[in-house]
């Protein structure tokens, strides 16, 4: 029998989180980030294409589709963001092209001891413009040194 390697309990970054249940090392793949698959129209019409919750549990998978994390999901989706991230998320492509089966994975980052809450950067890039509005809905409380205050990320130039 093998011992679970991660646990989900209350995050004192935001509501639940994820956190190692046994020490873990660098770059090793974790937890497949699972949900319901959806095109981005239909995720869009489904949430009102709303940016006022600052809270999500939709992931871009690629160009047509998004894993949403409130439907069929599993404890990756409590994963939180964070400046200073432990963990990153990959895109694995389909070996046969198709997009659907595109899957996203969390990875460890570096080695991680027992009992800390894991993390990664959500690199949410909004449309809109980043208003100080926008950046307080969208707030950041990871507390690491480098915390930018907010979740949302630089628009590409």
């Amino acid at each position: 029998m093998s011992k679970r390697r991660i646990r989900v309990r209350n995050s004192r970054i935001h509501g639940r989180g994820v956190f190692a249940a046994v020490d873990l090392e660098a770059e090793i793949p974790l937890i497949r980030y699972r949900g319901r698959l959806r095109s981005h129209d239909d995720a869009d019409q489904l949430y009102d294409g709303s940016l006022d919750s600052g809270h999500t549990f939709l992931f871009t998978l690629n160009d047509q589709y998004v894993v949403d994390g409130n439907h069929d999901s599993n404890s990756a989706r409590w994963i939180n963001h964070s400046c200073d991230p432990n963990c990153e998320t990959i895109i694995h492509e389909s070996a046969d092209g198709d997009p659907r089966r595109d899957e996203v994975w969390v990875y460890t980052l570096r080695d991680i001891a027992a009992g800390e809450e894991l993390s990664f950067n959500y690199g949410i890039v909004l449309s809109v413009r980043h208003t100080a509005r926008m950046k307080a809905i969208w707030a950041c409380h990871c507390g690491a040194n480098n915390c930018t205050g907010t979740m949302l990320q630089p628009k590409p130039r």
